[in-house]
């Protein structure tokens, strides 16, 4: 784990370097698709969520979902991802929908400064975010 200092400028200029978020989120889809077929299917995706356990978590607390409550709540993450309604999330698709998310939280976040706790992760756009911005005061 690391701490970040972070703010939405952050995570905008990250966004705004097209070269650099389309290759972080391509390094991420391609990681997440485990059949490397080129696409995710709604099991990828789905175990991609699980493990972040974004929705079995609250604040870093356990907490009790039923299982189908769970389904449905991933079903609805992965119909938003699958734009065309192919039943795959392909590149673009998943590239959109990160940045929809980017975009979230950068605005969340604001112009204020804050330290953020990131787990060691090569794929976390986050820190892909801060060590841009990082990569910026070294260079002076």
């Amino acid at each position: 784990m690391g701490v970040v200092i972070i703010d939405g400028t952050t995570v905008t200029n990250f966004i705004a370097d097209d070269e650099r978020f389309t290759n972080s989120v391509n390094e991420q889809f391609s990681s997440l698709d485990l059949n490397n077929d080129g696409v995710l299917s709604r099991a990828e995706l789905r175990t991609a969520f699980e493990s972040m356990r974004l929705i079995e978590a609250h604040f870093g607390i356990d907490v009790s979902t039923p299982p189908e409550q769970l389904t449905r709540l991933y079903d609805s993450v992965f119909d938003a991802f699958d734009g065309d309604g192919s039943g795959t999330v392909d590149r673009d698709e998943f590239k959109s929908e990160m940045k929809k998310i980017m975009l979230a939280i950068a605005d969340g976040l604001g112009s204020s400064p804050i330290q953020m706790v990131l787990e060691d992760d090569s794929q976390s756009l986050l820190q892909k975010a801060a060590d841009l911005e990082a990569s910026k005061y070294a260079a002076v």
